[in-house]
């Protein structure tokens, strides 16, 4: 019967959806395979861990869920003082890693990323700080086995990584979410650990209040080969994500594989003022309040007149007068889970 091809046809995108479906049950379940290969033959998860920031039994959950999906004992780095993260993953690495999980805050994942960066390993996340924003910017889970799952088990998204260099010295640092000057860092900086600890991000909100009496500073902001900007302004943030604590975004149309940096400016003069750009922020508009201007670029240079609090993923670098950022595109292979979140920039 000359409908049946019709029908067939009809019967693919049905068939595909199955197909999907199947695969995906497959890639959460453990790999009859890997459960009877020898411990050698088994793919190998590093995990670089703050021992500072883990509860009692999160070792025993992480090494549950590896041993259930098939894969060998974990390997485990604990972080110092000294060195927060980063020999930790060349170590990983060195030792054939197949993923290398970052279990701690933002501090312990931008070393993570600082070793992976460029060299095609993959790096999951189990979150374990304050802030935790790109875990929440990917959408992966907080539960430490639910989020183990997603960093053996999930996607690869390749996303860019910021590189920072502060008054023109030393080595550039990684960032991953955001890097900025003034009133935020301000607030970074004058937060203790300990209130953190106590009321976890509430602690920021104590500190901003304190920080919103300060004024405005002179800046000079070169975006990529354009000539100087020059603003009077409370905090310029540039970001690879846009995304900040309790899920409200600073910038709408930033996402962090599109291969440029968001920059915001944030000049309120009046308390009226930080209420307008509240609003702005609650009602996710790119655009909107004077004291509020938004640029994307690749490269950035911000100049300001006197040194200035500075911070890198929410973690106070000290003051500085100048810092040089530039995007690295397409460097870092990100473990995330298997449905993207919404953090595609907003129409409009």
């Amino acid at each position: 019967m000359n409908e049946w091809w019709v029908l067939a046809l009809a019967a693919l995108p049905v068939l595909g959806l199955l197909a999907v479906v199947v695969v995906r049950g497959r890639r959460h379940a453990a790999d009859p395979d890997l459960l009877t290969a020898e411990p050698e033959d088994r793919p190998l998860a590093a995990v670089v861990v703050n021992p500072t920031k883990i509860e009692v039994d999160t070792r025993q959950r992480i090494e549950s869920v590896c041993t259930g999906l098939g894969w060998a004992e974990p390997l485990w780095l604990e972080t110092t003082v000294e060195d927060p993260g980063t020999g930790q993953a060349r170590l990983a690495i060195d030792k054939g890693a197949d993923v290398v999980l970052a279990c701690g805050g933002d501090g312990t994942v931008r070393s993570v990323a600082e070793a992976l960066a460029g060299t095609g390993v993959a790096m999951g996340l189990v979150p374990a700080g304050t802030g935790n924003l790109l875990a929440r910017t990917v959408g992966t889970p907080d539960g430490v086995a639910a989020a183990t799952r997603v960093a053996l088990t999930g996607d690869d998204r390749i996303i860019d990584v910021g590189r920072i260099r502060i008054d023109g010295a030393g080595e550039e640092r990684v960032f991953l979410v955001m890097a900025g000057t003034g009133f935020d860092a301000a607030i970074m900086e004058s937060t203790p650990e300990a209130l953190k600890v106590k009321v976890g991000p509430l602690a920021y909100v104590v500190s901003g209040l304190r920080a919103m009496r300060g004024r405005r500073v002179r800046v000079s902001l070169s975006l990529d080969d354009g000539p100087p900007l020059r603003r009077r302004t409370r905090s310029v943030i540039v970001g690879n994500s846009g995304t900040l604590l309790g899920g409200l975004v600073l910038m709408p149309r930033a996402t962090v594989d599109d291969g440029v940096l968001d920059v915001v400016s944030i000049a309120p003069g009046t308390f009226a003022g930080w209420i307008a750009v509240a609003l702005r922020v609650i009602t996710r508009r790119p655009r909107g309040h004077e004291r509020v201007e938004h640029w994307q670029a690749r490269s950035i240079v911000i100049r300001t007149e006197t040194p200035q609090p500075c911070q890198v993923d929410g973690d106070p670098v000290g003051n500085a007068q100048e810092l040089s950022i530039r995007v690295d595109p397409g460097t870092l292979v990100l473990r995330v889970p298997d449905v993207p979140p919404p953090d595609a920039p907003d129409a409009g």
